[in-house]
């Protein structure tokens, strides 16, 4: 069969057989033995890894990826096809795979035909070309380490790269919480009876995520020991069921808005939002509206997270609201609260103290 393909060498070797070697391109001086003749069906992809400098050594199944094998945009798409998977069989989220998926495709271009074996010296030269949006860039090497952490326990890479490289933010509080001003003035542009009213209301008396409050509504809603409550299964990976009293303040704006639904928050519409980031776009311009300009809905959170902790909650009360399943991530709100009564409670055994 007539072959033409640039850099592919013919060699006759001494048992009279016929090997194919390939010029690496750019590197005439690295050539990479094929594993399989001309005639093979899969022999021009062998032939395209090796002009990039990847050496496949054996035959890839029938629905790989698209991708040149054993490339880093090959390695992407075998990582997304698998945490697409797990999005179906409900083990990550879908909110996960959109962030993702959203940062490992923009290496197509520039690092895509490199080999899935990147140098951790590209690692950070990525992280430091996005460094003028440190937290993309920060989430980028996060996504890269989940990324190879996955291809090592499936045997596809031996090495992880993004292993020991540095955040940008070395410092970052989150969110900023909400204080009792801007609930005034949000709820003073936004009054009863408005989608954005009762959004605000939701957050504050569920503490519930963006990505749960799209789901939320009267199918949600059960009593027991004649109180009514609200139950359900936070989406974010990990996170145990959540059930909280419904207090008068959410029960009454659940009722009060002007269209009902399905979903408690609907769209301009009438139809529940489809996504947590058609809520978040929403309540952004709600917040802008009233002239919060820097409060995000997880600041609400982190604002009922302290006011529980300073209300008396303990660390594991506010676990069983908020849905945490580790006591560091209430400690947060806990340990403020905690130092400053005991340092009430020192300061009190010091009155008798001589000096």
């Amino acid at each position: 069969m007539k072959i033409d393909f640039p850099g592919l060498i013919e060699e006759k070797m001494p048992s009279g057989n016929i090997r194919y070697r390939v010029r690496v391109a750019g590197n005439k001086n690295r050539r990479i033995t094929l594993s399989i003749q001309p005639d093979h069906k899969q022999f021009k992809e062998h032939y395209l890894a090796a002009r990039q400098g990847i050496a496949i050594t054996e035959e890839w199944p029938e629905d790989e990826p698209k991708a040149v094998k054993g490339s880093l945009k090959w390695l992407i798409e075998k990582y997304l096809m698998a945490l697409e998977t797990k999005v179906e069989q409900k083990t990550a989220s879908e909110q996960t795979y959109k962030q993702r998926h959203s940062l490992l495709t923009r290496l197509y271009d520039d690092y895509g035909n490199y080999t899935k074996d990147m140098p951790q010296t590209y690692v950070i030269r990525l992280r430091d070309e996005m460094a003028a949006t440190p937290g993309a860039a920060d989430n980028m090497v996060k996504s890269l380490r989940a990324m190879y952490t996955w291809a090592n326990e499936t045997g596809l890479c031996t090495t992880n790269p993004a292993t020991g490289v540095s955040k940008l933010i070395k410092q970052n509080k989150g969110a900023t919480p909400w204080t009792v001003e801007d609930l005034h003035k949000y709820r003073e542009t936004h009054q009863p009876g408005t989608t954005a009213h009762l959004c605000l209301t939701l957050f504050m008396f569920t503490a519930c995520r963006i990505s749960d409050a799209i789901k939320l509504g009267r199918d949600n809603e059960f009593e027991r020991a004649g109180i009514r409550g609200l139950g359900w299964q936070p989406s974010k990976k990990g996170s145990n069921f959540v059930e909280v009293p419904m207090l008068p303040p959410l029960f009454e704006a659940t009722r009060t808005a002007k269209v009902q639904g399905s979903t408690y928050l609907l769209t301009e519409y009438g139809k529940p939002f489809s996504s947590p980031e058609g809520l978040r776009n929403r309540f952004r311009k709600w917040c802008d509206e009233a002239g919060l300009h820097e409060r995000t809905s997880h600041g609400i959170r982190k604002a009922v997270g302290h006011l529980l902790a300073h209300h008396g909650c303990t660390q594991y009360q506010i676990m069983a609201i908020q849905g945490h399943t580790q006591a560091k991530t209430s400690e947060v709100y806990t340990k403020g609260v905690e130092r400053w009564q005991l340092a009430i409670a020192a300061m009190d055994k010091l009155k008798t103290l001589e000096w």
